[in-house]
């Protein structure tokens, strides 16, 4: 890639925001608007799961490969694709006339979502090439997510009450189709300097670990353990084979070399437990306030910003802090936050009072603005600059599937706690065990930031960047790793 102006890397940053605020705004607004979609398409439970695990499941399952395809390609060329394809997505989920066929339309969505992300990450790193700049960039990246927040639940709540649940993904279509004429014309093409071969085998793995564990998560309750057993044992399968097939080829999809590096292995389960969190968290909140406290759209929309604003605030601040002294206070400070949030729900039933319920999003707000930033840094840093969509991609991925995870075992555990009850008579005990699920989460970004952000975890991270430049050093030569 060319060395760009500052005026026109920051522009890049802009455009890379941009796919970054609609894939993010579309999942804040369809949260708030769960309540209507589930009387408009009479959906269950497991049906509302479905809504956002068959968008998040499809995600993670090819942020890799799009990742990998991008720095063989280009990234430009597979960003811009992304673009149509989710913005098509958007369309079609606004004339969705069931529950099946928005949930396939979500997919279509994904599909094009899983280009745009980790691309757009990958893009960024590799024109922000100064460390301190390319954290400010990052910080950047999180307050994007931080504006999503704030401004999806709102925006959401608007149109739902409004015009409808449909509209909620029309806002997709004029900001996909401005982000898509801007890459045309101002993101320079780039990708890495090595192609890496596609691996089909290693593709087909991680869909299957996927897609089967989420399955089996989602459906447990209402179908029963007998009936999810079948697909446990292809999650453990698929597992097995990832573990054994990738290390074995040259160009593996998922480069288990990488989790060599104690930070990378740490931002990679931080991310999973943070964004578990963060999926419980909107799933329960949103079913809390418009179904147990009947609260309309827009209203439960106003309810979220004390969340919302906290995490727009703090994900600029994390990137400063990782600029100028690392990832740990800013991981440590997070952990505290989301632990302490879900213990306030967990044991003292902050739903009950406006107070506890104002704290406690306030204070999970905090914890995921922190979280963002040092994971994205962490995960690209130390890393060879022509693995970059790689490494984007496998922390993007770590994200999605600690949604998908955090929907799927979070919402299972409330389905069993209501069972055949309303939401209005048990929601708030049907709910505890979830809530300490999402104060575990934070135990373990509060552990895992400590432990890996250390000088140990600096010294694996230098010696993993080695061996991988080396071996690129010897693949170029034309000399088998």
């Amino acid at each position: 890639m060319p060395e760009l102006s500052h005026r026109r890397r920051m522009l890049v940053l802009a455009i890379c925001c941009m796919s970054l605020l609609i894939v993010s705004l579309d999942t804040t607004a369809l949260n708030v608007a769960l309540p209507a979609m589930q009387r408009g398409l009479d959906a269950s439970t497991a049906g509302l799961q479905w809504t956002i695990d068959a968008y998040t499941l499809v995600l993670a399952s090819l942020l890799m490969l799009a990742g990998s395809t991008a720095d063989r390609i280009g990234r430009k060329r597979v960003f811009m694709a992304g673009l149509v394809v989710f913005t098509i997505g958007s369309a079609l989920c606004s004339a969705a006339p069931n529950l099946e066929a928005l949930i396939a339309f979500r997919m279509v969505q994904a599909v094009g979502g899983s280009m745009l992300n980790p691309v757009a990450m990958s893009i960024i790193t590799n024109t922000f090439t100064d460390p301190r700049e390319r954290a400010r960039a990052i910080g950047v990246w999180g307050a994007v997510v931080g504006i999503s927040m704030a401004a999806g639940p709102l925006v959401g709540g608007v149109l739902v009450d409004s015009v409808g649940w449909r509209s909620i993904f029309w806002v997709n279509l004029p900001v996909g189709l401005a982000a898509l004429l801007l890459t045309l014309r101002y993101v320079p093409e780039s990708r890495a300097p090595k192609a890496r071969r596609p691996d089909p085998v290693g593709q087909l793995l991680v869909i299957a670990l996927f897609g089967s564990l989420t399955y089996a998560i989602i459906e447990a309750p209402a179908s029963g353990f007998s009936y999810v057993l079948p697909f446990a044992v292809v999650a453990l399968v698929a597992l097995a084979g990832i573990l054994w097939y990738e290390p074995r080829r040259d160009e593996p999809l998922i480069d288990l070399r990488f989790f060599r590096s104690a930070p990378f292995s740490g931002a990679t389960v931080i991310a999973i437990s943070a964004f578990a969190g963060l999926g419980g968290f909107l799933f329960l909140s949103t079913l809390y306030l418009q179904n147990v406290r009947g609260l309309d759209a827009l209203h439960a929309g106003l309810w979220m910003l004390p969340m919302a604003v906290p995490m727009f605030l703090c994900a600029p601040l994390a990137g400063r802090l990782v600029g100028s002294r690392g990832p740990r206070l800013p991981l440590v400070a997070a952990g505290v936050m989301i632990t302490a949030s879900g213990v306030l729900f967990a044991a003292f039933d902050a739903e009950t009072s406006d107070v506890t319920l104002f704290l406690g999003y306030v204070l999970f707000g905090i914890g995921f603005g922190l979280v963002n930033a040092p994971i994205t840094n962490t995960a690209v840093s130390g890393m060879p600059r022509a693995q970059a969509g790689v490494a984007a991609a496998v922390a993007s991925t770590s994200r999605q599937l600690g949604q998908t995870l955090g929907v799927a075992v979070i919402g299972a555990v409330l389905a069993a706690g209501v069972g055949a009850s309303s939401y209005r008579e048990t929601f708030v005990s049907a709910a505890v065990p979830g809530w300490w699920i999402l104060a575990g989460c934070g135990v373990a970004v509060l552990v895992l930031g400590a432990v890996t952000s250390g000088a140990w975890a600096r010294r694996t991270a230098e010696r993993t960047a080695e061996r991988l430049e080396s071996v690129e050093v010897r693949e170029a030569a034309g000399v088998s790793a």
